[in-house]
């Protein structure tokens, strides 16, 4: 089978082989998680319960302000008592309101909170989607975009093509490999229920060449599956950053996102695996985002392995066996992969539902060099796979000139770093543009802020 790829683009060291090929280890259940109730990129949650509850794992503790499209509800991971509502750092570094949960001491153990299991061969669109929504399944890829809404196109979007990203092409993550490796029916039947409620009848399984050896298996699935339908498998080089939504769909159709634009504009839904197999167990054992499979690896950590967690598992209380830290060589620690993962502070942050990864980096492992001046060598231009240029995105940004950065393209900047990579200045490129983007959203809001006002104030008097 070729392989298939985009263009531009990084080959970067992989940087798999101490977490490679091992099996997804269940991490017991911890003393106390930290939950924060807004996890999702969409409209805010608030919290369903008080200080003093106690809630029993799987139930809904924090769900919509007000009825709303863009939001997905909150479930408690393990069973105990609220002992807090705080805020607290999450892993993107911002601050938010957290649901603080222990477990108490002799306690039976409860059963888990389900929901019923659903046919989704039988059951109508309308309840496939509110199953997904009510089960709090987001993007596990990273984004933490609601996947019920990305199952929902405008009618004036026709789609003719779901992919399951299995490219994983951050370095030390292997978490998707896991769990395409270990649950292959459940990603099938995760597939098929897109399908049934977009009412596609072709899907593409992408995944990178390097893991040529999960086709057989993955073939077997559909066969045992009997799914109908056009599934096929897509093979793609290993090449940063494949498992973009844009890379992705370039690599395995030969279409193209326009600028501004999303899957759907191009006529595709892309879903990552972990959100397809969270997908099918909520349908076939009606059990909700409470666990989250991730990888734990980098030179800092004596322990690489993947692992499955309660969501709102401090890393500070992962036990020594799955989390053993060497504290003397410890320089980094990053929540996600390291191109596009975050900087956290400390062992204070909690795990949550596209957390991906946890990289112990030490100072070999990570660029700490200060910043030069631009040399103007255009290697961000040439090696930026959406096609745009970092560098007078840049200027543009320093210059204080917003409208031009994004007219250079700022909005389609996917934030994959590969221009902060090839660098040779060390310019800290996808910072300045994240910092970009807000200040552009922040006066966005400013102006619609002071044109409501403008009309308020023109709006004739009524007596």
């Amino acid at each position: 089978m070729a392989a298939s790829t985009f263009k531009r683009g990084l080959r970067l060291p992989a940087r798999k082989h101490a977490t490679e090929g091992k099996p997804v280890e269940l991490v017991p259940a911890p003393r106390r998680v930290v939950i924060p109730i807004h996890q999702h990129f969409g409209a805010p949650n608030k919290s369903l319960i008080g200080i003093g509850d106690r809630v029993v794992r799987g139930q809904k503790i924090a769900g919509a302000e007000s009825p709303g499209l863009m939001t997905v509800p909150v479930h408690a991971s393990i069973s105990g008592v609220v002992k807090k509502i705080e805020p607290r750092t999450q892993s993107n570094n911002t601050v938010g309101l957290c649901i603080i949960i222990e477990a108490e001491d002799g306690a039976e153990q409860t059963a888990d909170i389900l929901m019923p299991p659903l046919d989704f061969l039988s059951c109508t669109r309308e309840e496939a989607l509110s199953r997904i929504r009510e089960a709090g399944i987001l993007g596990m890829g990273g984004a933490g975009f609601p996947a019920h809404v990305k199952l929902s196109p405008p009618p004036e979007k026709p789609i003719d093509i779901i992919i399951a990203d299995g490219a994983e092409c951050e370095p030390y993550l292997t978490t998707d490999e896991a769990a395409m490796t270990e649950k292959p029916h459940l990603l099938v039947q995760g597939l098929a229920i897109v399908m049934k409620i977009t009412g596609v009848n072709r899907a593409i399984i992408g995944m990178e060449d390097n893991k040529r050896k999960l086709i057989p298996m993955i073939e077997q699935e559909l066969r045992l599956g009997n799914i109908p339908g056009d599934i096929s498998i897509g093979l793609c080089r290993t090449r940063y950053p494949q498992g973009g939504e844009k890379m992705l769909i370039s690599a395995l159709t030969g279409r193209e996102v326009p600028s501004g634009g999303l899957p759907m504009d191009a006529g595709c839904i892309v879903q990552n695996v972990g959100t397809l197999i969270a997908i099918a167990e909520a349908f076939t054992l009606g059990k909700p985002l409470i666990d989250r499979d991730l990888t734990v690896s980098g030179g800092a950590c004596k322990t690489p392995k993947n692992i499955r967690a309660p969501i709102g598992t401090l890393l500070a209380d992962l036990p020594k066996a799955f989390m053993d830290i060497d504290y003397d060589r410890l320089a980094k620690i990053l929540y996600g992969g390291p191109m596009m993962g975050a900087a956290v502070p400390s062992l204070e942050v909690p795990v949550q539902k596209n957390t991906s990864g946890i990289i112990l980096m030490t100072r070999e492992e990570t660029i700490a060099d200060l910043e030069g001046p631009c040399i103007r060598c255009c290697r961000c231009v040439r090696n930026c796979p959406c096609r745009l240029s970092p560098v007078i995105m840049n200027n543009s940004l320093e210059a204080g000139d917003l409208a031009y950065a994004v007219k250079a393209g700022l909005m389609d900047c996917i934030e994959c770093g590969s221009c902060t990579y090839m660098c040779p200045a060390r310019i800290k490129l996808v910072q300045r543009f994240r910092i970009g983007k807000q200040r552009l959203r922040m006066k966005q809001q400013a102006d619609a802020a002071r044109a409501a006002v403008a009309a308020r104030a023109a709006a004739p008097v009524k007596n």
